[in-house]
């Protein structure tokens, strides 16, 4: 089970106050205890080029993958066969292929990869791995569990489809974990689409995150 840390030092506002844009807050910090409880609030933070500090969101609308919804394709299946799968087998080694900076649109820096490493080692978060015939990392995805809320944070692949496997077997473990588990996925994209994403609002992500909170965790 995940080590409970230190509680938040900062007070943020609720998420129902964001502003058109989907920002509540802007500073803090990326301190354990911060990040759990604006996960736990229905807020994620996540720089942006125009802030100084970090930035504090809840978007609305807000993209979600419900997992009875979730759309594996035929090419997949084929696919998802090619790839071993595994789990918080490579944390650091997926953020950083999530962070590698010849990717469009990066977003994730020293110090997020460095808070989420933390996360991590307490058992806050986790990894999903898809390996490749000669062993080698072809992609995964990471994210943060708190109870029955996956908040799914970024992905990436160096061999075709293997984030969505690595997706694939994440809807699997968490519909193993019973309940009505919430998969965030903060923006939904025509690629998540693709794989059953869907826009709910503010109000009904936060009443979804109640409920999966009360949940115990499907990862660890």
């Amino acid at each position: 089970m995940p080590i409970e840390p230190e509680p938040c030092e900062w007070a943020f506002p609720p998420a129902q106050t964001a502003g058109p844009d989907g920002v509540v807050a802007l500073g803090a910090d990326l301190a354990p205890g911060t990040l759990v409880a604006a996960y736990r609030a229905g807020m994620f933070p996540m720089p942006h080029p125009d802030a100084a500090a970090m930035v504090w969101w809840s978007p609305d609308p807000r993209g979600v993958l419900p997992l009875a919804g979730f759309h594996v394709s035929r090419s997949l299946r084929r696919t998802r066969r090619r790839y071993a799968i595994t789990f918080d087998r490579a944390f650091g080694a997926v953020v950083a292929g999530c962070a590698d900076p010849r990717r469009a649109g990066g977003w994730i820096t020293p110090e997020v990869r460095a808070a989420y490493t933390v996360l991590h080692a307490m058992g806050w978060a986790h990894s999903v791995e898809a390996w490749d015939d000669d062993g080698a990392l072809a992609g995964g995805l990471y994210g943060v569990e708190i109870g029955g809320l996956f908040a799914a944070e970024s992905k990436f692949h160096v061999r075709t489809d293997a984030s969505k496997a690595a997706v694939a077997a994440l809807v699997d473990r968490l519909r193993e974990g019973g309940g009505e588990r919430l998969l965030d996925v903060q923006w939904t994209t025509p690629h998540l689409r693709t794989l059953g994403a869907i826009d709910v609002s503010r109000a009904a992500y936060l009443a979804r995150l109640d409920a999966a909170l009360t949940l115990p965790p499907a990862l660890g």
